[in-house]
């Protein structure tokens, strides 16, 4: 009984797919953006913030458009050149160093202030190192460097996988409606804030997600997963008691090492 009861619940998720969005958004201070909660089957919006002067502009360059929009993130900004970039998935590069399997992200961090770069499906999103540094030199640069590489025709990638939807026959039916709602009600909504999220795993009530993109560092990061996901995913799931960001092995390394480097670039 309990499994057609779940298998029924994953059937209604993916069919109310095309009919109902649910907005998984956090809070910004600049610009208006919503997040959504869910209460019951009806949606909550919250509207937070003053408009950002930086807001949605519009970048002419040569014969390729280039849109800049802000996020939540203060420290990224988001550019949708107006063709597909991965055409599907994400792909995360938190440092230079993971940047050489992209021809188009090592252009991108040779730009002085740039911090770490992400590709999503027809978006790039690039965070600056620190607070003091301006946009205007970045974006002019990344501009140019986005519209060369398109003009080249060169592949975005060479010999990677990106992120994205990974149901497996393995999975419990807990795990892959876990899958399913972050695949249908959040992802979409997280990527349209020039990030994504990642399901890392389920363990004794725990949802653990990493989030990359715009998402990494943002101080709202805390309010997307208490009232947006975590409350969506309890919601469908009462077996969900709760929803921990995690990071891989890898980048709290990097992390570490950028922050003595940044630590001793203050200090001279």
């Amino acid at each position: 009984m309990a499994a057609r009861m779940r298998w029924s619940l994953l059937q209604l998720i993916r069919s109310r797919n095309t009919t109902v969005t649910t907005h998984v958004r956090c809070p910004v201070n600049t610009k208006i953006h919503c997040y959504s909660q869910l209460i019951g089957q009806s949606l909550r919006k919250v509207l937070h913030g003053p408009v950002s002067d930086f807001g949605p502009t519009q970048l002419l360059v040569r014969h390729l458009s280039i849109q800049t929009q802000d996020t939540p993130n203060p420290r990224s900004l988001k550019f949708l050149p107006g063709k597909p970039v991965l055409g599907t998935g994400t792909l995360d590069f938190p440092t230079p160093q993971n940047a050489e399997c992209s021809s188009l992200a090592k252009d991108l961090f040779e730009i002085e202030g740039v911090k770490s770069v992400f590709f999503g499906p027809d978006f790039i999103t690039v965070t600056k190192a620190d607070d003091d540094v301006e946009w205007t030199n970045i974006k002019r640069h990344a501009v140019e460097a986005i519209t060369k590489f398109f003009d080249s025709g060169a592949p975005i990638t060479t010999g990677v996988s990106h992120h994205e939807s990974s149901h497996s026959e393995d999975d419990d039916e807990i795990v892959s409606i876990i899958k399913e709602l972050l695949d249908t009600r959040i992802r979409p909504t997280v990527q349209e804030d020039g990030g994504d999220v990642i399901f890392k795993g389920f363990e004794d009530g725990t949802v653990k997600l990493k989030l990359v993109g715009s998402c990494t560092g943002c101080p709202s990061s805390s309010v997307t997963l208490r009232n947006g996901i975590q409350n969506m995913l309890q919601f469908y799931i009462p077996e969900v008691d709760d929803v921990e960001q995690v990071e891989d092995e890898v980048d709290e390394v990097n992390a570490k090492v950028f922050s003595e480097l940044e630590r001793k670039l203050h200090d001279s």
